[in-house]
């Protein structure tokens, strides 16, 4: 049959399978972003908020669509993963650990609240330089030690970095280490408000796409 001799309902059906197509096409294939919250696993230092905030800020990614990442680990990371998971987010972690028994027998590391967990084996600090290299933004709340690991490797990859202010640890060392450091402030947001510093730097990789073309 020539495209002339087609029914109207034949044609009608082709403009339906081509519109579907294209919403397929511009939906399902277009990434999403990947936000990690980087924070204390041990949190008896962190601010009165900061749990409720990790929460919060893991919840907001997921009702935005995008994805959270974690090191698959406790405290901080492990509240905003189960803010993602109530709201139907997506979660992924990445373990220092190699294989799913170490990942709890060795390092004693939780399972749940994750959709799929990494395990990278290459310990906490290689596990912190993929962790971060895999994430279009780092959220930092409260921390320690490793959670400024991940925030100097985000720094020096020039990845858009939040600060969520007053709540403890690493975090409220932050702005002191930045301004001490003669680099400059990089993409680094500082804000108090959970919602918005996710704005913020969202707003950053948004900017970023739009200079380069994406």
């Amino acid at each position: 049959m020539t495209k002339k001799e087609q029914t109207p309902s034949q044609s009608e059906h082709d403009s339906e399978q081509a519109t579907k197509e294209r919403k397929i096409s511009s939906t399902v294939f277009r990434p999403t972003y990947k936000i990690c919250v980087s924070g204390a696993a041990e949190t008896g230092h962190c601010g009165d908020k900061a749990l409720e905030h990790a929460e919060l800020i893991g919840a907001e990614i997921a009702r935005r669509g995008y994805v959270l990442v974690t090191g698959a680990t406790t405290g901080l990371p492990y509240w905003a993963a189960k803010g993602a998971k109530e709201e139907g987010g997506v979660v992924i972690g990445f373990s220092p650990a190699s294989t799913r028994l170490a990942h709890v027998k060795t390092y004693r590391l939780p399972l749940d609240y994750h959709d799929i967990i990494i395990y990278t084996g290459f310990n906490y600090s290689g596990r912190n330089l993929i962790l971060t290299r895999s994430s279009d933004a780092i959220i930092t709340i409260c921390g320690r030690m490793g959670t400024l690991n991940e925030f100097t490797i985000g720094f020096e990859d020039k990845k858009p970095l939040g600060v969520l202010e007053g709540s403890g640890g690493t975090a409220d060392m932050l702005r002191d280490i930045v301004e001490k450091s003669h680099r400059g402030m990089g993409k680094t947001v500082f804000e108090k408000d959970p919602i918005k510093l996710l704005d913020a730097i969202v707003g950053l990789i948004k900017e970023e796409e739009k200079d380069n073309g994406l």
